[in-house]
């Protein structure tokens, strides 16, 4: 049999024990937020049939999509003439893909479930997503998306509350520095209306949304080689530049599309949203590249990195419509939270100190084995992480196995711990050693033993 050289398929990682402490602490932490906010957990599939996705991410997502082959045969539905368009041939031999955002599933769970579930319908979700992006920094094929939405109600309340929950998130993650951004796709369709470029809004929309990396020089290059006027061009960019105040921004902006009745209504919702909660920056050069966004919509960046968003979102008003439900309005929030554990890694001071509250019970003969099952049980009863040496092995090794699997503390026992009943109790990071009851000892773990 040939040997196979191990390898990672591009844009995916491996995670090793000391990474997953670290992703499931803080993924603790997420759930722990969305819970206090009140959202409620789901799962959908994987995979999702591609009619679910296809036509809800603009061009340029759709391109992204992992699409998998149908099984057996996969070519049994297809002739010559399939394989000189590859779009055709696409749609024969594939009907599923892997799930590229948690939002388009969350509008086909809620309308399969409309019966049974209560609206104004508030859903946290916590999976991987796949997309056929680049890898970089910060960017992988395969990563977690942490989501919050509502679905069933047009109310400011929902704005103001997902500005709350972020804060608090990242609060309780020791991340400062953050900026949440916010604008709405009504504003920029008053733009549009203004300045003669409504009929390619989307395009408009996914090129505004790519000025972080091009540039707003760029920008202007694009929209001018589209063969748009120079002037309205240069009105628009002058748009994004303005500096000032939310109510500034809002004057501002409000004497441009006074015209437009759609860019007035966005106007609206945002001088709504900022007698509730003003705690965020007007960005008129936010337009999110999503083509299913229709009014308020989010970013959330480090000021301190150029990591790039750590989550974004928006409402979406008729994206259960695809799915035949009808007036089912929709708003919610992702998180990158593969770019927050890069964002963590680069972080000078420690942001956790990790919960030592494991035990490793290490004994000096095999025959203290049943004792050493019987203190592992009356341990984990107490709700306390014990290990229990498995080998037959030296205390000298034992103590290294807990020193390289960072456990910090070690009990050990013997025929003198046996007869007293009273325990040999190593801390491994300053080699300090007491004798105690396991009483004692439960009291001393559970003192280290905190809520996330």
């Amino acid at each position: 049999m040939n040997k196979i050289k191990p390898s990672l398929a591009k844009g995916t990682r491996d995670f090793g024990p000391e990474e997953m402490e670290l992703r499931e602490y803080v993924i603790n932490i997420f759930r722990n937020v969305f819970d206090l906010f009140g959202f409620r957990s789901i799962q959908t599939p994987s995979i999702e049939n591609i009619d679910t996705l296809t036509g809800n991410y603009g061009d340029e997502g759709d391109k992204l999509i992992f699409r998998i082959l149908n099984s057996g045969d996969f070519l049994k539905k297809s002739d010559k003439n399939d394989f000189k368009e590859s779009l055709l041939l696409k749609s024969k031999i594939s009907n599923k893909a892997l799930r590229y955002d948690l939002t388009v599933p969350l509008a086909r769970f809620v309308s399969m479930n409309q019966d049974k579930i209560s609206i104004p319908f508030k859903r946290y979700q916590i999976q991987p997503v796949w997309r056929a992006d680049r890898p970089q920094k910060g960017r992988f094929r395969e990563f977690y998306q942490c989501d919050v939405d509502y679905i069933g109600t047009n109310s400011v309340v929902c704005e103001a509350e997902i500005i709350d929950l972020v804060y608090t998130l990242f609060n309780k993650l020791k991340i400062d520095g953050i900026d949440f951004k916010l604008n709405n796709r009504k504003i920029l369709q008053g733009i549009a209306e203004v300045y003669g470029l409504s009929n390619d809004f989307n395009d408009l929309c996914i090129l505004i949304d790519k000025i972080d990396k091009i540039g707003l020089e760029k920008f202007e290059k694009e929209l001018i080689k589209k063969g748009y006027n120079s002037k309205s061009v240069r009105s628009i960019t002058e748009l994004f530049n303005f500096n000032g105040s939310n109510l500034e921004k809002i004057n501002f902006i409000e004497k441009i599309i006074s015209d437009s009745e759609i860019g007035m209504d966005g106007i609206k919702e945002i001088k709504k949203l900022i007698e509730v909660n003003n705690n965020f920056t007007i960005d008129f050069s936010l337009a999110r590249g999503l083509s299913y966004y229709t009014s308020s919509i989010f970013e959330v960046k480090s000021n301190k990195s150029n990591i790039g968003s750590l989550c974004g979102g928006g409402r979406y008003d008729n994206l259960t419509e695809n799915f035949g439900l009808k007036n089912m309005p929709g708003i919610g929030i992702s998180f990158g939270i593969e770019r927050i554990f890069e964002l963590l890694k680069d972080k000078e001071d420690p942001f956790i100190e990790f919960l030592k509250n494991k035990i490793l019970i290490s004994y000096l003969d095999s025959k203290y084995l049943p004792n050493c099952f019987s203190i592992a049980k009356k341990l984990r009863d107490e709700n306390i992480s014990v290990d229990l040496i498995s080998d037959d092995i030296k205390l000298k090794k034992q103590l290294k196995y807990a020193n390289k699997n960072n456990i910090s503390y070690v009990m050990i026992i013997g025929e003198d711990e046996i007869k007293s009943n009273s325990y040999t109790f190593k801390n491994m990071e300053n080699g300090t050693q007491v004798k105690n009851s396991i009483d004692e000892i439960i009291a001393t773990m559970k003192s280290l033993k905190t809520n996330v």
